[in-house]
C-alpha cells in the first residue's frame, strides 16, 4: 500500500511548484543519495541500451541512485542497469498500478528493494499531462541529467527544458548525424555535454565501493569529496574512527575514501 511521503526534499525546490501530495512504496533512504536522472527514447538502438547499462550501472557501483521514469526503453535498461536497491523509479499513475504493464515485475521489484514516487492518488490511470508531472519530478530529483538518445520534440528534450531551468548540468553520449536528433542538437547548441568514456564519467562521482565496505550514509557523503568540517560537523567522531580504519584518507582539509 502507498504512504504519504511528508518529509522535505530540498531537490524538489527548483520544480514550477512543489509538489502538494507525494506517495511513496519503498525506501526513502535512497533520497539522500547522490542522484543522477537518466531519461531517453521508448525505442533505443543496440548502442544506446549497452550505453545505458553500462551508465547505471557504473554509477551504482559508486553509491549514486539513478533515477528515471519506469518506461519502456532506456528508462527500464537504466533501472535495470543499476539494480533495484539503487534506484527511483517517478511514474505517472497511481501506485496500485503498475504501469506500462509490461515492466510489472520490475516497479514491484524496486517497491521492495529501491523507492518508487508518484504524485497521484491510488487509482488514477496515466494520461499525457501526467507523464509531462512525472518527467519534471524526475529531472528534479538528479543532480544532473543524461540522455542517451532521443528525437526531436520528444518527451525526454521535454525533461531537457526543465534541467535547463533548474540549472541542471545535461550529459548525452555521442551518436550518429542521423540518429538521436535532440541530443546532436544539445551538443550542437552547446547545451549538453558528450560523454565520452563511461567509466571516466562515473568516476567523477567516486571510487568503486568495496564490498567488505558498509554502504551507509557516512560512504554515500564521503563520495562527494566533502570538507573535514562538514564531514566533522555531520558525523562527529565517525570521521576520525574512518581516519584510524583506513577507510578515508583527509588531505588539505577534503576528506576522500581510501
Amino acid at each position: 500500500m502507498s504512504q504519504i511521503l511528508t518529509q522535505y526534499i530540498p531537490d524538489l525546490e527548483g520544480m514550477k511548484k512543489y509538489p502538494s501530495t507525494l506517495f511513496y512504496k519503498g525506501n526513502l533512504d535512497l533520497l539522500q543519495r547522490p542522484k543522477v536522472s537518466i531519461v531517453g527514447t521508448r525505442r533505443p538502438s543496440n548502442y544506446t541500451r549497452q550505453c545505458t547499462y553500462a551508465l547505471a550501472n557504473a554509477l551504482a557501483k559508486r553509491g549514486v541512485c539513478v533515477v528515471s521514469g519506469a518506461a519502456m526503453g532506456v528508462d527500464t535498461i537504466a533501472h535495470a542497469g543499476a539494480g533495484e536497491e539503487n534506484t527511483i523509479a517517478v511514474v505517472a499513475s497511481g501506485l496500485d498500478i503498475r504501469y506500462p504493464a509490461v515492466n510489472q515485475n520490475l516497479i514491484e521489484s524496486i517497491e521492495n528493494k529501491g523507492l518508487v514516487l508518484s504524485q497521484f492518488n491510488d487509482g488514477f490511470r496515466a494520461t499525457g499531462w501526467s507523464f509531462v508531472v512525472r518527467n519534471e519530478l524526475v529531472v528534479a530529483l538528479g543532480d544532473s541529467l543524461i540522455v542517451t538518445e532521443a528525437d526531436l520534440n520528444s518527451g525526454s528534450m521535454r525533461s531537457v527544458e526543465y534541467a535547463l531551468k533548474m540549472g541542471k548540468e545535461i550529459f548525452v553520449l555521442p551518436q550518429r548525424l542521423d540518429e538521436s536528433l535532440g541530443t546532436n542538437q544539445l551538443l550542437h547548441t552547446m547545451k549538453a555535454t558528450a560523454i565520452h568514456d563511461i567509466e571516466t564519467f562515473a568516476s567523477t562521482f567516486g571510487q568503486i565501493a568495496d564490498d567488505a565496505l558498509e554502504k551507509d550514509d557516512f560512504f554515500y557523503f564521503c563520495q562527494k569529496t566533502p570538507t573535514f568540517e562538514e564531514s566533522l560537523k555531520k558525523f562527529g567522531d565517525r570521521v576520525y574512527e574512518a581516519e584510524l580504519e583506513g577507510i578515508i584518507t583527509i588531505q588539505n582539509g577534503i576528506v576522500r575514501l581510501s
